[in-house]
């Protein structure tokens, strides 16, 4: 028998309830929203910090948002080549994939990381399904240098099979491996590939998993951690020469998103604990958000759901 006393009681009880009821507007927000994870760099390198980040989306889902995740494994990748004796070589931030090497860059994106996030997430339940960008040639490429061998860039994006897990209450988990129009598989850039898939699912908001707190205006200065900002802000800042060099391929993707029509690009440090619940059901956040000068008035985002569309999710804070 436990007894506990009624003052840590009260404390404790009074916390969680506040906690809950701060959520609660910001649960409206999300429920019902399709939101694109890309997921990658350190985040992926902890077990531990990978399973709580997996359990945080599947509780994402269960409050009823529609998420869909998007990796790369880019040390996995140059630990396999190393162990191979392939030579790890990048060129413009890319990595050089021999037509020899993509059969085990493949193997490993499908094959190990994809199957280790299923599992994190399957733990909880029959909740997540690992795809392939070939799969279905969801994301289908053509060689974009032959210098940089089975390195893609993406002609087409054809996003039935996804929506039909969506569709279906599943959790995709997509490699970022396409297929090629020459019927052999290319590997992509995951920010790329994330950017086109999520435009393509005409999702709510994509979210980068970085390994930074997010956007600085001067990263030496922690201080100057930047909430929230217009896509147009955001262009003067790269083109100021200020940001560090691998800010920039983020800030590049997320303005790609916005150009396609999505309302909302976040970038949030994944290696922080349950950063994804901080910045989505709190009332300051924990990384910069990102939206449009000029909303796309036309674009259509995935419908909500019965519930969600029925819901006053009307939010006065900005999330940032």
């Amino acid at each position: 028998m436990k007894f506990t006393k009624t003052g840590a009681r009260s404390s404790n009880y009074a916390t969680k309830v506040n906690l809950l009821v701060e959520a609660l507007p910001w649960i409206k927000h999300t429920t019902g929203k399709t939101v694109l994870i890309k997921y990658g760099g350190s985040a992926m390198e902890n077990p531990e910090l990978m399973a709580q980040v997996m359990t945080d989306i599947v509780l994402l889902k269960i409050i009823g948002m529609k998420p869909i995740i998007v990796h790369g494994g880019g040390k996995d990748i140059s630990a396999a080549f190393e162990k191979s004796g392939m030579p790890v070589e990048f060129k413009d931030g890319l990595r050089v994939t021999p037509d020899d090497a993509m059969e085990l860059v493949r193997m490993v994106l499908v094959g190990s990381v994809n199957r280790r996030l299923v599992d994190a997430i399957n733990v909880h339940g029959h909740l997540a399904v690992g795809v392939s960008g070939g799969d279905g040639c969801t994301i289908r490429a053509t060689q974009l240098d032959p210098e940089l061998g089975r390195v893609g860039e993406v002609t087409n994006i054809d996003p039935t099979y996804l929506e039909h897990l969506i569709n279906d209450d599943y959790i995709p988990i997509v490699a970022s491996v396409a297929a090629g129009d020459d019927g052999k598989p290319f590997n992509i850039n995951a920010d790329i590939a994330a950017g086109h898939l999520a435009a393509a699912l005409h999702a709510h908001k994509i979210i980068f998993l970085s390994d930074v707190d997010g956007l600085y205006k001067d990263f030496s200065d922690k201080d100057t951690l930047i909430s929230s900002l217009t896509s147009e802000e955001a262009r003067e800042l790269v083109e100021s020469g200020t940001l560090s060099s691998g800010m920039i391929p983020k800030i590049e993707a997320c303005l790609a998103a916005l150009d396609a029509g999505i309302p909302a690009a976040h970038i949030i440090n994944g290696t922080m604990p349950h950063a994804l619940l901080l910045e989505l059901l709190t009332d300051h956040g924990v990384g910069t958000m990102m939206k449009p000068s000029t909303p796309d008035e036309t674009y259509q985002a995935q419908p909500l759901d019965a519930l969600a569309s029925r819901l006053d999710a009307n939010v006065n804070v900005e999330l940032g």
